[in-house]
């Protein structure tokens, strides 16, 4: 192959001196690599800058157990590390796609190159740029749509819960309804008094209205009473007490309540009574439960509508940190409930408000919290703190987590650097951290040894 022929024929280096062309053809060397070869790996040292003179790099990360493609390169596109740049070792996966021809061009050589070959370092330059404005563009994409998934994921588990609840529950109140019919015209021929009438009605309004008594009992308390109502039941001649019990003592009913309700009750009348106060009792229960579930899935919608601010402008608001701090809690609380993780958040409610892009210091909270809870072990402690720091509003992330080693702490808001595993993150969740604050004219500041890392956003007040 005419290597010099094929970069005098590339349109990157129009403008390009031949003779600075063969200064670059003399020292490289020509490679093949057969289809599907990996050039490089995650980890390997970039050495080499390459000019891809035929087929293609296949360019991917695995993030998550997944296969993310980063993109593929073109004819006579120029990979590797370039002049100037800060390129020590991939962060992704080169797989070629088809046999593939390189040039390579050794790092040891751009010392000489920018000092004699100025056009074709300025055209390396310019196409380092370019690359790397294009790459964290796209890893931010990507960095972007695995949080939305991670938050799918969570939310849809936490919306599962509810939303299975109110279908076991409505399903059980619809069956549970065909028995009214039967209860009420057992009740209804009954000889009644208004007194007798207006007893129930108020002990039964009493129950439901007021705390449910049996809720706070201990098992052991549970079990006594339980004992005690069948025994009563026993006492009285009331069959099928056994289907009773649950639910008087799920309302704090005693023998004495029981007592008093049916102090003038005929014994033969006294289960028809029971029967249809328990039923109300248990479409009370039903009710409820739908009632509580349907409040928890609004608690997840308005979590949602506060952390993306959907139902807001996308300007500049005021705004109290603590609402989206709060909001992100409740979208990770699956992943902090797989490892059993505590969380304190001690943030005034007087705090004063600060002007600023609400979705993106939500992107803040997450990368930080998500970050900790990956750093943490099961059972941890995560602290969450706020209060006003001169002119600031500082807000502290405090993990037990094993802390960063103190070589990568000066690294750690670089773009591409990452402490995890490989396929755990990309390296720019503190860097797109690091650029809101600047936005925000804050600033941002880590602490970290074994058992304590801490992050310090301080955010200006508004005036």
């Amino acid at each position: 192959m005419d290597c010099l022929t094929e970069l005098k024929n590339n349109p990157r280096f129009t403008g390009v001196p031949d003779e600075q062309l063969l200064w670059l053809v003399d020292r490289s060397e020509c490679r093949e690599y057969p289809a599907d070869a990996m050039i490089y790996k995650p980890g390997d040292p970039t050495d080499h800058f390459l000019i891809v003179l035929k087929g293609h790099i296949r360019f991917y990360l695995i993030q998550q157990g997944q296969q993310q493609e980063l993109r593929v390169s073109e004819d006579g596109s120029l990979e590797g590390v370039l002049p100037f740049s800060r390129m020590v070792e991939s962060v992704a996966f080169w797989q070629t796609i088809g046999p593939t021809a390189v040039l390579a061009l050794h790092r040891d050589h751009f010392r000489e190159m920018i000092q004699t070959q100025f056009e074709l370092t300025e055209t390396l330059v310019h196409v380092m740029t370019t690359r790397v404005r294009e790459t964290t563009r796209q890893l931010q994409q990507n960095d972007k749509m695995m949080a939305l998934g991670r938050m799918s994921a969570g939310l849809a588990h936490e919306l599962n819960n509810p939303v299975s609840a109110i279908v076991r529950s409505s399903d059980t109140l619809k069956s549970h309804l065909h028995n009214t019919p039967q209860r009420f015209k057992d009740v209804m021929a009954l000889r009644v008094t208004d007194e007798m009438v207006d007893r129930v009605s108020n002990l039964l309004f009493r129950k439901t209205q007021g705390p449910a008594e049996g809720k706070r009992l201990s098992l052991m308390e549970r079990s006594s009473l339980e004992d005690e109502l069948l025994d009563w039941f026993d006492d009285n001649d009331v069959a099928d007490g056994s289907e009773l019990t649950e639910s008087l003592v799920d309302f704090g009913f005693t023998t004495d309540d029981l007592d008093t309700l049916l102090v003038d009750v005929a014994p033969d009348n006294r289960a028809t009574v029971l029967n249809w106060l328990v039923n109300n009792l248990v479409t009370e229960r039903l009710v409820t439960d739908i009632e509580e579930a349907s409040k928890r899935i609004a608690i997840l919608v308005n979590a949602i509508k506060s952390y993306t601010h959907m139902d807001r402008g996308t300007g500049r608001e005021c705004i109290h940190l603590r609402e989206g701090i709060d909001s992100t809690l409740v979208l990770l609380k699956h992943k902090l409930k797989e490892k059993s993780i505590q969380v304190e958040v001690t943030i005034p409610d007087d705090l004063p408000q600060i002007e600023a892009y609400p979705s993106e210091l939500n992107q803040i909270w997450t990368n930080l919290i998500d970050n900790a809870i990956d750093a943490m072990p099961n059972g941890g402690q995560l602290q969450i703190t706020g209060e006003v720091d001169h002119e600031f509003e500082l807000i502290r992330v405090i993990d037990d987590g094993s802390g960063i080693p103190a070589e990568h702490l000066d690294h750690i808001f670089d773009p591409f650097y990452t402490t995890k595993a490989i396929g755990k993150g990309t390296g720019l969740g503190l860097d797109i951290v690091q650029g809101i604050v600047r936005h925000h004219n804050g600033r941002i500041y880590v602490n970290s040894k074994p058992g304590r890392t801490e992050f310090k956003v301080c955010l200006p007040i508004t005036s």
